[in-house]
């Protein structure tokens, strides 16, 4: 698997809330990325999300379907507009491609999540959007 930055889901800086700036960093990786012949212009792409305890994402968008699987652990959710939900292993959840995520943590202090994101995308386009 190709490990790739993606520094706009870390926390720390200064895209990140006020109520995680000192969230541990997120670990994401690509599982792959593959154009969509029959999607004109598209593309997939596959990461996984490891979430330290106490792991945060900063707030963002991705201008895409966004798929999350949970592998391992908990995690809360929250796209603006809509309330904030927790997800167990099994469980997913979906952002549209003009949700704006606001709340992406894992739930836990103490013991780490893993999730899995599908995107459907722009060929190209980034992965995650900031949102100031």
């Amino acid at each position: 698997m190709k490990k790739t930055l993606v520094p706009l889901l870390l926390v720390g800086g200064a895209l990140a809330a006020p109520w995680c700036r000192a969230a541990p960093p997120v670990d994401v990786e690509q599982v792959m990325s593959k154009p969509l012949a029959d999607l004109t212009g598209k593309e997939g792409l596959v990461l996984t999300v490891k979430y330290p305890p106490g792991g945060a994402d900063s707030i963002h968008r991705h201008n895409a379907h966004a798929f999350v699987y949970v592998l391992e652990g908990s995690i809360v959710m929250q796209v603006k507009g809509a309330a904030a939900v927790t997800l167990k292993p099994g469980q997913g959840f979906y952002e549209a491609p003009d949700d704006i995520h606001v709340v992406g943590r894992n739930a836990s202090q103490t013991e780490p999540a893993k999730f899995v994101v599908f995107l459907l995308k722009d060929r190209g386009a980034p992965a995650v959007i900031p949102v100031p």
